[in-house]
């Protein structure tokens, strides 16, 4: 990665030119977003990753957080920075309209130049002014696994995020919808993996034929109210300890 003189220490020990980045710079922080997130032992950790990673990378961000909303149940979500907090909590846990869900609901960029007096977000103005944040950008991701999200910046200063700040976001943006992608893929053959060796354990325990030892999954999942793969590893556990 270049150095050049000026450039701002980012809170994750990396530095980056406020004046916007050379080439070589963004490619390295694209690279080292790919290692970091590839590396993550599943989803949760990556996000968990790409939001402390982001606020390092982009000059001036107090708080980057990241959501992932798919079909049913709540919006997978992780957040690194000291302030915002309480501004997240209201959109993805508590479904108040908000910057974060508009750019995952319209798979739009949204920015905004001061989140406490802005009158499309009133009911964020009042946790906004608390934790003093006040511009915020939130970029759109769209994975293709059914699920949509937002990586969201807020910034402690009002007006607009400038085109560099966004140039440097809406790039790790972009490279995390690959990765994150990715990432479900691997979960989902893991996933895979693990219930076909649970059905083979249930086929010789019980001498049942194939679509018997997925029924008899499918009811056990249900009956405990887990899901298939949770059932699958403690079924995996039990046979491996009674072996």
């Amino acid at each position: 990665m270049l150095t050049r003189p000026g450039r701002a220490r980012a809170a994750a020990g990396r530095t980056v030119d406020p004046t916007g980045p050379h080439p070589l710079e963004l490619a390295g922080l694209l690279h080292e977003l790919s290692a970091r997130l590839l590396s993550a032992e599943g989803v949760t950790p990556a996000l968990e990753r790409l939001a402390e990673f982001t606020a390092g990378a982009v000059p001036g961000t107090v708080r980057c957080s990241v959501a992932l909303i798919g079909e049913g149940g709540p919006p997978a979500q992780a957040g690194h920075g000291p302030a915002g907090e309480s501004v997240d909590t209201l959109q993805y846990a508590q479904g108040t309209p908000g910057p974060g869900l508009e750019a995952a609901r319209t798979r739009t960029l949204v920015t905004v130049p001061d989140l406490a007096t802005d009158l499309r977000w009133p009911d964020l103005a009042e946790a906004a002014r608390a934790e003093r944040v006040h511009a915020m950008a939130a970029i759109p991701l769209d994975l293709p696994r059914a699920e949509v999200g937002a990586l969201s910046l807020y910034f402690d200063e009002p007006g607009a995020p400038g085109p560099d700040r966004l140039l440097i976001a809406m790039a790790l943006a972009s490279q995390a919808e690959v990765l994150l992608d990715e990432l479900r893929r691997r979960d989902a053959l893991s996933a895979g993996a693990t219930v076909d060796h649970a059905i083979g354990v249930i086929i010789a325990q019980r001498g049942c034929g194939v679509q018997e030892a997925h029924d008899v999954l499918r009811d056990t999942a249900q009956r405990l109210g887990l899901d298939r793969r949770t059932v699958a590893d403690r079924l995996i556990a039990v046979a491996a300890r009674n072996a």
